[in-house]
């Protein structure tokens, strides 16, 4: 068996009068995630997680922000591409590993929800992913946020 690990990262400054986009899931907010699509940083990350571990391109360099085609869209085409990339390698996902660093809003009304979410999208039962909402408690100011994933992909040789 062939075992590999992605990480991804991804963080977006908050923008008034945008909808909030987590794990592709509405978040109630008055702002929402400034991004040339619709800013999904849980997305954005998961996908870069993935793309890292076959040894990918990241997002960046696949759906660039200076093309067009890809204002506004949502992020779950991203993660589509991904996955179908691993797919094509002959991996799957065993689990995700995700957090999202944001003082506000609270993640936790939303959790489940999510995960649910990233179950249907990523093809794994909910018990694979795990997801947590941390704050920075004062540590630093954030004027929005960030997540970070790891995945853990199996395949055959």
């Amino acid at each position: 068996m062939d075992i590999r690990v992605g990480l991804g990262f991804d963080s977006h400054e908050f923008e008034e009068g945008k909808k909030l986009v987590l794990g592709g899931v509405e978040i109630e907010s008055d702002y929402g995630l400034r991004g040339h699509s619709d800013g999904d940083a849980l997305l954005h990350a998961v996908t870069d997680a993935l793309l890292g571990a076959v040894g990918e391109e990241d997002i960046g360099q696949l759906f660039r922000d200076t093309d067009e085609r890809w204002r506004g869209v949502s992020s779950e085409i991203f993660l589509k591409e991904a996955l179908e990339r691993v797919a094509s390698k002959g991996f799957s996902v065993v689990n995700l590993d995700c957090v999202i660093v944001a003082d506000k809003p609270k993640i936790a009304p939303y959790k489940e929800k999510i995960r649910e979410n990233l179950s249907r999208l990523v093809g794994i039962s909910k018990e694979r992913i795990s997801l947590k909402g941390k704050r920075t408690e004062g540590f630093c100011s954030m004027s929005g946020l960030t997540c970070i994933c790891t995945v853990l992909l199996k395949g055959e040789r």
